[in-house]
């Protein structure tokens, strides 16, 4: 870690408390408009697919950010899961707008959903700046290409708090619209 530990610190604990429940708070807002709409109805299970996609890729991102030490290897990948997050979204919206309505609401939950990852990526490559000047050829120390745990760890309590939290307000509620999906490709039409 490059920058002052009083910035790090600061930036560590706006990205623990404040962007990461934000975040899940978006996408519980983004299900309950998908919900609302009953879009098992219009735009169905391809849909719903592409949010669980789109899970996927932050949370291999976040876990990693999480779990492993951030240092080159783990920037490449978090920018990789950005790119392919916005990929995807972009995929989902334009699927989504040719099946129905987007609504205003969700259309600002979406505005906040492509924009937190990259604050928060923006975030990790402040506190980890020595990596990201390593990766474009700058700086006084080499980029870290390898994968170890973080050190020391982030607390217990927190991470399985972290973990539980994205699964009851993101994971079950998508999960569950994709079998709502399912269900009505299911019905006799």
């Amino acid at each position: 870690m490059t920058a002052p530990d009083e910035t790090a610190r600061l930036l560590q604990q706006l990205l623990l408390y404040a962007l990461l429940p934000l975040w899940m708070l978006t996408g519980f807002a983004d299900w309950l408009c998908h919900r609302v709409q009953r879009i098992e109805r219009s735009a169905g299970l391809k849909e719903s697919a592409l949010h669980l996609l789109m899970i996927a890729e932050l949370g291999v991102g976040i876990s990693a950010a999480l779990l492993l030490e951030v240092n080159a290897a783990v920037l490449v990948l978090l920018v990789l899961c950005a790119i392919a997050h916005e990929l995807t979204m972009w995929l989902d919206l334009a699927y989504a707008a040719s099946k129905r309505r987007i609504a205003v609401v969700e259309q600002w939950v979406h505005g906040l959903q492509q924009t937190l990852p990259w604050i928060g990526l923006a975030m990790l490559m402040v506190i980890h700046r020595d990596q990201v000047l390593a990766l474009v050829g700058r700086g006084s120390v080499a980029a870290d290409w390898s994968v170890r745990m973080k050190q020391p760890p982030l607390p217990a309590p927190m991470l399985i708090g972290l973990f539980a939290a994205a699964a009851i307000v993101v994971l079950v509620p998508f999960v569950q619209e994709a079998l709502r999906g399912i269900r009505q490709r299911r019905q006799p039409r």
